[in-house]
């Protein structure tokens, strides 16, 4: 029978794990507190909506991560699919009307996804070994097709989008809006639809998985494919809030979006992950970067915090599981 919340905290040590659990939230309200006492900007509408727009893109290449990582695999070609992707809308968008830009930019992204899905899933190759090729493969076309220049936006359609990328709604980004509408979806489908129940049992136990029947390779190749299109769809969102798509877009967020899940307690063996702890994990990233930041620190030791914090992390998780 599962105990109470009361219950948990009056046992031996019951106090420590409940906040072990709970850590990701925890270590969010304990950086949102530290940034209003560091900063009277912090809770500046204009601060906070910033912090939004920027966490919005590597958010929801996170949310693709997570579905990848949940069923024991690794997408490291992200961040250059980034590139491509914001490079082929930026050459679509200048040629064909708005919604037939998007959807076929989705569309490419969905099958750029799909070569590492096939490599993983039919031929057995390794999800970093794969997902590295493509990464290199994605950068260089971003370079060859832009010709190393960015791509700029010429037409109405992309005005548009532009407009759209940087403007609010109720006070809410609209590119934030977009990422919180993902987390939602991605939230209900692991919780309440097959495929999400599906794509953990696989990452928990492969082999069992396969042995009572369910088509392993079939969901593995799908969330390689799904990582694609959101990949595309974050590529969109960047490539419309500076009006260009660039090859040198994207650069490392493979990174922070492992880091993002981790740092939500996904585990990287698969099998144990939710969207919710996804979205912290994105947000503390982008609360330590604005924080960071606002103390006027270089680039270079926020990436010493990052890792640090990813340590952290991963030791968390360790501690939660004994």
């Amino acid at each position: 029978m599962a105990l109470t919340l009361k219950q948990q905290l009056s046992t031996p040590g019951g106090i420590l794990k409940f906040l072990v659990k709970y850590n990701t939230i925890f270590i969010f309200i304990l950086l949102v507190i530290f940034s209003a006492l560091i900063s009277d900007v912090f809770f500046t509408s204009v601060n906070l909506s910033n912090l939004l727009k920027q966490v919005s893109g590597i958010g929801i290449i996170s949310i693709g991560m997570l579905i990848v990582i949940l069923t024991g695999g690794i997408d490291l070609s992200v961040g250059s699919m980034v590139a491509l992707l914001a490079v082929a809308f930026a050459i679509l968008v200048n040629i064909f009307a708005l919604p037939l830009a998007i959807l076929m930019t989705i569309v490419i992204g969905f099958g750029l996804g799909s070569v590492s899905g096939y490599l993983v899933a039919y031929q057995k190759m390794a999800p970093f070994v794969a997902t590295l090729a493509l990464m290199t493969i994605a950068r260089g076309l971003s370079f060859i097709y832009s010709k190393g220049s960015p791509v700029t936006f010429t037409t109405v359609g992309g005005q548009y989008m532009s407009n759209f990328a940087n403007n609010s709604t109720l006070g809410i980004p609209n590119i934030a809006i977009v990422f919180f509408i993902i987390v939602i979806c991605t939230m209900v489908m692991l919780r309440y639809n097959v495929f999400g129940r599906l794509i953990i049992a696989i990452g928990s136990n492969e082999e069992a998985s396969r042995l009572s029947g369910i088509k392993v390779n079939k969901y593995k190749f799908l969330v390689y494919a799904i990582s694609g299109a959101l990949a595309a769809t974050a590529a969109i969102i960047v490539a419309s809030r500076t009006n260009l798509g660039s090859p040198n877009m994207g650069m490392a967020w493979e990174l922070d979006a492992i880091a993002a899940v981790v740092i939500g307690g996904a585990s990287l063996n698969g099998g144990k992950g939710t969207a919710i702890n996804t979205l912290m994990g994105v947000l503390i990233l982008g609360l330590i970067g604005n924080i960071l930041n606002l103390l006027n620190v270089p680039s270079y030791p926020q990436q010493v915090v990052k890792g640090a914090i990813i340590i952290f992390a991963v030791l968390l998780q360790r501690f939660e599981s004994k």
